[in-house]
């Protein structure tokens, strides 16, 4: 890949993405798979004032012995080094970038019962300190090709050759053209103008229909509205967008609020196993049925990983028209499809989502209908006959989304 373009990536990432501000720290969570990019990505972080870079560097080969062969016991342990580390982080708030580049497949024959539990363990240790930094600190998440995930989306082609082939995908999708971060400005002020609109009618609820079987109803949140793009962080007010690439507006709906059957379009990388083929069954808000052709039962488990996992924490609207279904690929991967057409999320809900949210504690959030959950996995339904209307309480109807794509 031409190291010009992959610097205009990197610092679209470190200016746009993390909005690195002078002093601050940053953590970088990443594989093994571009060091070369890394290393460029943290150069970008330092010229542009950061006081700190660490790196963490993780290997999925690595982390599924760790899975195959310690005992839930031992992966459940969050020891005094584990919440020292949380601690630190959660009173210095360093901007955290993840740099994915995961195998969609490699946790494939790990037992992921013994995965769910050990996490089910250790969450509410950590979650005081997840709490204390939600909306405080810059984030991106952004992907690098790994070999692995090359060869899942272009298996006909060579090892050198997907691994380009799926860099060209990323920094297309991701508007990496002769000024990416002014691409962005422009982006973002569509979705903010998409946002207003559909912040100017207080819908109570929104209600989806498909020919491959979707037929839902989710109730909106009176004080909720709709975001996308760009976010600020509390306290410091500092702009960042925390996902490169993104397509969505996106909302939280009414913890309680979800009626009928909802049938995905796209696989589902989850713990480094796919599901596919799937459908999800809801009734007074909450997952009722599942099915799915492939590993049905590691759905069924992430629907009863904490009490809020079977509930909705995200209704996100995409153009099935859209850069990244464009493309014509599957990248196996959710950054990427959640982004190629409309999709939901199963558990934790943002608090940005409501209106005046920093008023708010985080408990006055969940009172109000924002869920709470250790886990929030995003599954996508667009299709391309995909209706979308939003019904206001005095029952006016307005068609936000026909033939899967944008109505307004």
């Amino acid at each position: 890949m031409d190291s010009k373009r992959l610097e205009k990536y990197a610092e679209l990432i470190v200016k746009c993405g993390l909005n690195i501000q002078k002093g601050q720290e940053v953590l970088v969570r990443c594989d093994l798979d571009q060091p070369e990019f890394v290393a460029m990505v943290v150069e970008k972080c330092y010229k542009a004032g950061a006081e700190r870079v660490t790196v963490e560097w993780s290997y999925m080969p690595v982390t599924k012995l760790s899975y195959i062969y310690r005992t839930e016991q031992s992966l459940s342990d969050f020891n005094a080094a584990d919440e020292a580390k949380l601690k630190r982080r959660s009173e210095v708030l360093p901007c955290l970038l993840w740099l994915d580049s995961d195998d969609p497949d490699g946790l494939t024959g790990t037992d992921h019962e013994k995965i769910a539990k050990a996490r089910m363990a250790s969450y509410p240790k950590q979650k005081p300190y997840i709490d204390a930094m939600e909306n405080k600190y810059q984030w991106c998440i952004a992907a690098v090709p790994g070999k692995a995930w090359a060869k899942k989306v272009f298996p006909d082609l060579s090892d050198e050759e997907a691994v380009e082939k799926l860099w060209e995908a990323i920094l297309y999708t991701s508007r990496v053209d002769d000024d990416p971060v002014a691409a962005w400005d422009r982006h973002n002020k569509k979705l903010a103008e998409r946002c207003a609109f559909l912040n100017g009618y207080r819908f109570d609820r929104l209600e989806y229909k498909s020919s491959n079987g979707t037929d839902f109803t989710v109730g909106l949140i009176d004080k909720g509205i709709f975001a996308g793009g760009g976010e600020t962080t509390l306290g410091k007010g500092i702009y960042f967008n925390p996902n490169i690439p993104s397509e969505e507006v996106f909302t939280s709906p009414m913890r309680g609020r979800a009626e009928g059957k909802v049938v995905a379009t796209k696989p589902l990388s989850y713990q480094g196993k796919l599901i596919e083929n799937f459908w999800v069954e809801f009734k007074d808000g909450k997952v009722v049925k599942t099915g799915a052709e492939k590993n049905g039962d590691l759905l069924e488990q992430m629907v009863k990983m904490d009490e809020g996992a079977a509930y909705l924490g995200e209704c996100a609207l995409i153009a099935y028209d859209s850069p990244i279904n464009n493309t014509g690929i599957l990248f196996y991967n959710t950054l990427f499809d959640e982004n190629a057409s409309c999709h939901l999320a199963l558990g934790r809900g943002f608090n940005n989502c409501l209106e005046n949210y920093e008023n708010y504690s985080v408990e006055q959030c969940k009172e109000i209908g924002i869920n709470d959950s250790m886990i929030h996995v995003d599954f996508m339904i667009g299709s391309k006959n995909m209706s979308i209307v939003g019904i206001t309480k005095d029952g006016k109807r307005v068609q936000i989304f026909k033939d899967g794509n944008w109505a307004i």
